[in-house]
């Protein structure tokens, strides 16, 4: 089980929509055009620099069509 204390949250939502978005091919632009974000502030998400609210969390998963849960698991790092 991960150290939930030491984990920062911003860098697992961050980690999390950058992987499941190339996953699905798609690019920050398109990513931003389809969550209402700008593509600046999707670069931030995914180096961790933001720290989403919990509608912003709901937007971009709608975004990239998978679960809100999806951005919020931590992952190992061999995974991450």
């Amino acid at each position: 089980m991960p150290d939930l204390q030491a984990m920062d949250m911003r860098k697992v939502v961050g980690k999390n929509f950058a992987r499941l978005r190339q996953k699905k091919g798609m690019t920050q632009e398109v990513a931003a055009e389809r969550s209402g974000f700008s593509q600046s502030y999707i670069g931030w998400l995914e180096r961790g620099q933001r720290n989403p609210t919990v509608i912003s969390v709901y937007m971009l998963a709608q975004a990239i069509e998978v679960m809100p849960a999806d951005l919020m698991v931590p992952l190992p790092e061999d995974e991450a």
